[in-house]
């Protein structure tokens, strides 16, 4: 009877310290991290992604909602670390802010959560109406686009961020070339002699539509460059991403549906 009753013990104090451990580790220092603005910045850009599916975990590693972490951020009071997991799996945590930390890392963050809270509205939405002529003097619309899943990026020349990853969205394009359904555009904020000189040494495998600055401020309301759009064939905002980390998955995903 007493092995029993100890077995039992063992079997639910098991479970339980499983459940407190179900989430890995941060994969950094939460506080060494905080030390520099630089160390910051540098994780933030390789290793926070929150335009991504992500799950999302409070300071007390309690699932949240995408929408509810981003807010946390927003507001000033946390950073977010990932924590070691299987690579196709991603857990953000929050932890709290140093009060020695450069303030410089608040304002970051806070500025980038305000941005992907902006996008994640958009999700779900309708993709505004268009009429836009190509390069080349191709018409799009969304009429013509109909039952088509589109990715639209959208940049400028002088954006170094956009210019950076011209190689890996030509891939895309290249993996996706047989697939007639998915259309690659991009929207940029220059005029058509600028483009096409720039173009020359910088080729972009996506239709580009020049003169974009006003659709894109107004339409689009957009706050940071560059940004990605995948539309459903239905016409509505299925993802938006601040870079191209994440595109690919997303995409990936949407084109199975």
């Amino acid at each position: 009877m007493k092995k029993t009753v100890l077995t039992l013990f063992l079997l639910v104090l098991f479970a339980s310290c499983s459940g407190q451990n179900q989430f890995g580790k941060p994969e950094v220092s939460p506080v060494e991290i905080q030390s520099q603005y630089a160390n910051w910045r540098d994780y933030q850009n390789h290793n926070i992604i929150l335009s991504r599916d992500f799950v999302a975990l409070d300071s007390n590693s309690k699932e949240i909602s995408k929408e509810h972490f981003l807010k946390e951020l927003n507001e000033g009071n946390y950073i977010p670390i990932r924590l070691v997991s299987d690579a196709t799996l991603f857990y953000y945590k929050l932890f709290k802010i140093e009060p020695t930390s450069d303030t410089s890392i608040k304002a970051t963050i806070s500025e980038t959560a305000f941005n992907e809270i902006q996008n994640l509205k958009k999700e779900g939405e309708p993709f505004p109406k268009f009429s836009f002529k190509d390069l080349n003097g191709n018409l799009i619309t969304n009429e013509n686009l109909k039952g088509k899943i589109v990715v639209i990026k959208c940049w400028y020349i002088h954006c170094t961020a956009c210019i950076r990853e011209f190689p890996e969205v030509n891939q895309l394009v290249e993996k996706y070339k047989n697939r007639k359904d998915i259309v690659f555009i991009s929207l940029a904020e220059d005029n058509p002699e600028q483009l096409k000189v720039f173009l020359v040494k910088k080729p972009l495998s996506y239709s580009v539509i020049p003169n974009m600055k006003s659709y894109m401020n107004l339409s689009l309301q957009l706050n940071a460059f560059p940004t990605h759009f995948i539309i459903n064939k239905e016409g509505n905002i299925a993802k938006v991403l601040s870079n191209y980390s994440g595109l690919e998955v997303a995409l990936e995903k949407v084109s199975e549906e």
